[in-house]
């Protein structure tokens, strides 16, 4: 990587969570027979157990620490040595219960930790795989040993967004973010995206709900959206993107178009969208000018004619026929293909249009790779996946099947508090201040602090990307693209996608 480019690289720095809960996997109990000798705290190495001077008595056990039950085979276990038997171990119902089969306790408490120090988690740490049964969880790389020293500054993680004529766009890392819409989310959480994305030198993308005015420090690095309900465009909004994106479809609802529920389209929203407050909004699908490839290029041109140095991106879901719907989408004049899987979408999508319409992501992106490199045209367009991108890993396992590059959305949410609890169609329902549109639940979220942890996130990432790569014997992310030899197919029933 030049000296210039690895300039664009942030700092990650230490951001505390003290607004997350802290989730412990195990749980320590102390009963009241418990007489304050002192001799946990004497024997535990790990902090479990403390006395503040001036104290008589112990204090309530530090669960954080606490190694489990797997202590017992220790000559220091506590509740092997307790006087009067009054403390035992017991696994944590919070740890439990948080998460799902696609983004497990491990999956977040990992992702937590990136975003609160920018270290990355180990390659085969469990983090990295969810439980689903499914999808990229049945992925693995064969990959060889990591060095133990690595000089991240040798390694390029960078990927050129444009393959055609026009402005070149290069990115430092191999993703930008997700269309969330103002309405979706909260405004808070935009300006965090932006603000991290321009650190990073990529980019955050608008959605369908406007481009709010706080986003304009940010214009370099933003991406407007055009989807079929038009909600927010104006010509102001074209002209200043270096990205259009064209929503035809989402993956986790293709065929039924956008939805925002009433008590989210506040007076705020309803402004943005130019509706009327509290009422539930809809798009449309499809986009009822567009029955052909040659529509689909009248849609571009109308766009080039209105900003000529914009990338035109086009965001499909995955039909059995993806790979006809990505060559014409080439033809019709896009720079980048972006095709979204099922998996992605947010607690708003219907479960029962995410498990079983279209073609799920991994096999879409080598079927549409394979078949854009056999019209001679792949090096000419630019990849891009997304629909479930968790992790650095499932990052590079897109890769690894075709894509030059990936999507990421509900990561950057996990990052920022999210506990995956599903209630992101109703203004109040999230606990988090993240997906709101309720002026005081978005006061949880400070700006600094939410960029502050995306920023450390892809920092952690970006490592885990060197360090795959140089198992590998590779220096640059691009020479990972399309070697789905380097890949193994292992099934798994834990659960289902």
């Amino acid at each position: 990587m030049s000296d210039d480019h690895y300039d664009r690289v942030p700092e990650a720095t230490w951001i505390p969570s003290e607004r997350l809960e802290f989730v412990n996997r195990y749980k320590v109990e102390r009963k009241d027979t418990c007489i304050s000798c002192g001799l946990c705290e004497s024997l535990c190495p790990n902090g479990v157990h403390r006395r503040t001077e001036g104290h008589a008595r112990i204090l309530p056990p530090y669960d954080q620490r606490c190694i489990g039950p797997s202590c017992s085979s220790n000559d220091y276990y506590c509740v092997s040595h307790c006087p009067t038997d009054s403390l035992s171990v017991r696994a944590s119902e919070t740890f439990s219960a948080l998460g799902d089969v696609r983004w497990t306790t491990e999956m977040i408490l990992a992702t937590w930790g990136m975003a609160e120090t920018g270290q990355p988690i180990a390659l085969d740490h469990p983090g990295n795989t969810g439980s689903s049964g499914g999808g990229f969880d049945n992925l693995h790389f064969k990959r060889g040993n990591v060095p133990e020293d690595i000089d991240y500054k040798e390694f390029s993680t960078a990927i050129d967004l444009n393959h055609r004529e026009g402005q070149k766009l290069r990115i430092a890392i191999p993703l930008y973010g997700g269309g969330m819409s103002y309405g979706s989310v909260s405004l808070h959480t935009m300006v965090s995206r932006a603000r991290a994305m321009k650190a990073w030198g990529t980019y955050t993308c608008t959605g369908e709900g406007g481009y709010p005015a706080e986003l304009l420090p940010y214009k370099d690095n933003v991406i407007t959206q055009i989807a079929t309900g038009l909600f927010g465009v104006k010509e102001e909004t074209i002209m200043r993107a270096p990205i259009i994106e064209f929503k035809y479809a989402q993956g986790a609802k293709p065929g039924l178009g956008g939805h925002l529920l009433g008590d989210k389209n506040t007076p705020l929203v309803a402004m943005m969208r130019e509706a009327v407050p509290g009422t539930s909004l809809f798009s449309p699908f499809p986009f009822h000018s567009v029955y052909s490839v040659e529509d689909h290029k009248k849609h571009l041109d109308w766009i080039s004619s209105i900003n000529p140095r914009a990338l035109l991106s086009v965001k499909v879901s995955t039909p059995n026929d993806v790979e006809m719907v990505a060559i014409g989408s080439y033809y019709a004049g896009a720079h980048i293909v972006h095709l979204d899987g099922g998996y992605g979408g947010t607690g708003a999508a219907p479960e029962i249009a995410k498990k079983n319409i279209a073609m799920p992501i991994e096999y879409a992106i080598p079927k549409v790779h394979k078949f854009l490199t056999n019209e001679g045209v792949r090096d000419s367009v630019t990849l891009i996946a997304s629909g479930g991108m968790r992790t650095a890993m499932d990052v590079a396992k897109a890769i690894a099947l075709g894509a030059d590059g990936v999507v990421v959305g509900t990561a950057e949410l996990v990052a920022l508090g999210c506990v995956r609890c599903g209630n992101c169609e109703s203004g109040r329902g999230c606990p988090r201040g993240i997906a709101t549109t309720d002026p005081i639940l978005y006061l949880q979220m400070n700006t600094d602090w939410g960029s502050q942890r995306l920023i450390n996130l892809f920092s952690a990432w970006r490592k885990q990307w060197c360090q795959l790569l140089a198992s590998f014997g590779m220096k640059d992310i691009t020479e990972l693209r399309g070697r789905t030899d380097l890949l193994r197919y292992e099934e798994k029933k834990e659960g289902r996608a």
